[in-house]
C-alpha cells in the first residue's frame, strides 16, 4: 500500500507530513518507557523482519496481490510507540534506497501504514486480551483479529486522504469500495503472518512479547484452606541471555532468507493499491520517484543482470540496512531513557 508521489496533492501531503512528524516525536518519547533490555535489541530486528516480509507479495485475487503492513505485528511484539517507529524506519529505508513509496508522500505512508495500523491494531488487541481467557492461544487469537482489522482500516484512511487531496477526478465511492474490498482479503494474509509470528515468539520466549506482559495469571496455592500467591521462579540470567541471543539470531537469519531467497517467488501481480489505482485511472497521476536512479531501485541491484541474484542481494542489503538503522535508533532512545533516570530520581528526592 505504498503511496507514490502524485496521488495526493501537496497541501494534504504537507499536513500528513506534519502529522507523521508529530506522531514520531510522541512515539520517541513513549518508546523510552517501552524499550528495555529485552525490547531494545528486538525492535531493530522487528523492523528488519517487517522489511523482509513486505517483499513477499502473496496472491489474494485474480491479478492482485498483497503484502504485510506490519503495524499490528510491531505493536504486539515491542509496543505501540516502538511499533510506529519500526514501521516508519522500514518506510524510510524503502523510500530512500529502493524508490518504493514516494518521498513527498512519505508523510502519507507513515500516517497510513505506521500510525493507523498500529493504533487500530493495538487498541483492538488490548480490548480482546481483556475479555479472552488468559493464555498463549488468546494472545495469538487477539493478534490475528487485530491484524485483520488494521489493514482495511488503513484502506479507509487512504480513501479519506484521497477524498481530501486526490489528484484525479475519480468517484470516492468507487475508490472506497475497491480499496476496502481487496484489503479485507489482504488483511487475512496479514492476520495469518502476524499470528504465526507472535505465536512462534510466545512459544520460546513469551516474556519478549510486549503485548503479553502482565497477562500471565499468578499461580495460586491453597495453604490452610486459603489461596495464596505461589512463588515466582526466576530463570537463570545466563540461560535467559543465551535464549534471547538465539531468538535474535534466528529472527535475523529468517529475515535474510525471506528477503534474499524466498522473495524471488513472491507474486508479481500489483498489490491492492496499485490494482485499484490502475483500474480507477488513479495511476495516471503517479510521478517518477526522486530515487528512481538509485542502485537498489525496484528491489534490484543495478548492473546485476541475473534477476534472482539481483533481487536477493537487494533484499539482503535492505535487511542489513534496516536492522542497523533500526537498532541504532532504538538503542539511542534506550540510552536516553537511562540517562534521564538519574534526573528523575534526583527530582523525586528533592
Amino acid at each position: 500500500m505504498h503511496v507514490p508521489d502524485g496521488f495526493i496533492n501537496a497541501p494534504v501531503s504537507a499536513v500528513t507530513g506534519v502529522v507523521a512528524a508529530g506522531a514520531i516525536a510522541v512515539s520517541l518519547k513513549g518508546a523510552r518507557r517501552e524499550l528495555d533490555e529485552k525490547t531494545a535489541p528486538l525492535a531493530g530486528l522487528v523492523a528488519a523482519f517487517i522489511f523482509a516480509v513486505q517483499m513477499l507479495n502473496f496472491p489474494v485475487a485474480a491479478g492482485t496481490s498483497g503484502h504485510l503492513l506490519g503495524g499490528a505485528l510491531a505493536a504486539i511484539l515491542v509496543g505501540p510507540y516502538t511499533g510506529v517507529l519500526c514501521v516508519s524506519v522500514v518506510l524510510l529505508m524503502q523510500g530512500i534506497l529502493f524508490a518504493d513509496g514516494g518521498l513527498t508522500a512519505l508523510g502519507v505512508n507513515i500516517t497510513d501504514m505506521a500510525i493507523v495500523t498500529t493504533v487500530v491494531a493495538y487498541a483492538v488487541f488490548r480490548g480482546l486480551v481483556k475479555v479472552l481467557p488468559r493464555g498463549r492461544r488468546s494472545i495469538t487469537a487477539a493478534a490475528f483479529v487485530s491484524a485483520l482489522l488494521s489493514v482495511p482500516a488503513a484502506a479507509v484512511a487512504f480513501t479519506l486522504l484521497y477524498a481530501l487531496g486526490g489528484t484525479t477526478d475519480v468517484s470516492i465511492d468507487k475508490v472506497a469500495t475497491a480499496m476496502v474490498g481487496v484489503h479485507i482479503l489482504i488483511g487475512l494474509g496479514e492476520a495469518a503472518i502476524t499470528a504465526l509470528t507472535v505465536g512462534a515468539v510466545i512459544a520460546v520466549r513469551p516474556d519478549l512479547v510486549y503485548g503479553a506482559r502482565g497477562l500471565t495469571q499468578q499461580l495460586k496455592l491453597r495453604v490452610n484452606g486459603e489461596l495464596v500467591d505461589a512463588p515466582t521462579a526466576t530463570p537463570a540470567p545466563v540461560a535467559a541471555r543465551t535464549s534471547h541471543r538465539k531468538v535474535w539470531i534466528t529472527g535475523l537469519v529468517a529475515s535474510l532468507v525471506l528477503a534474499g531467497f524466498v522473495s524471488f517467488y513472491a507474486s508479481a501481480s500489483p498489490d491492492g493499491l496499485e490494482k485499484v489505482a490502475e483500474d480507477q485511472g488513479i495511476s495516471e497521476a503517479a510521478k517518477e520517484h526522486a530515487a528512481a536512479d538509485s542502485p537498489l531501485a525496484d528491489y534490484g541491484v543495478k548492473d546485476v543482470s541475473d534477476a534472482r541474484i539481483s533481487g536477493g542481494l537487494a533484499g539482503v542489503i535492505g535487511v542489513g540496512a534496516t536492522v542497523v538503522a533500526g537498532t541504532g535508533v532504538f538503542w539511542a532512545v534506550r540510552r536516553r531513557r537511562t540517562a534521564d533516570a538519574p534526573e528523575v530520581s534526583r527530582s523525586q528526592v528533592a
